[in-house]
């Protein structure tokens, strides 16, 4: 078995109100320094090791992500 991140995150030119508001609430928890938050998903997947990238990227595409407003990236990692 492979083990698979694919991390999902708004596009750039969409609002993200969610990292907003985290960015927000940093200074009223004494936090300083941080200018902008986004904030997005990260699916972990334990697939077989003939699951080949190709397939990886149309899940990615086509299930875990909107690809109208999210941008996504999977890798693979040690188990």
């Amino acid at each position: 078995m492979a083990r698979v991140v694919v991390d999902v995150m708004p596009k750039q030119e969409i609002l993200d109100p969610q990292g907003q508001a985290v960015a927000n609430a940093l200074p009223r928890q004494g936090f300083e320094g941080v200018s902008q938050v986004r904030q997005g998903k990260r699916f972990e997947l334990e697939v077989d090791e003939n699951v080949d990238d190709d397939t990886l990227a149309r899940i990615a595409e086509n299930f875990l992500a909107n690809p109208v407003i999210e941008d996504w990236a999977v890798r693979r990692v040690e188990s």
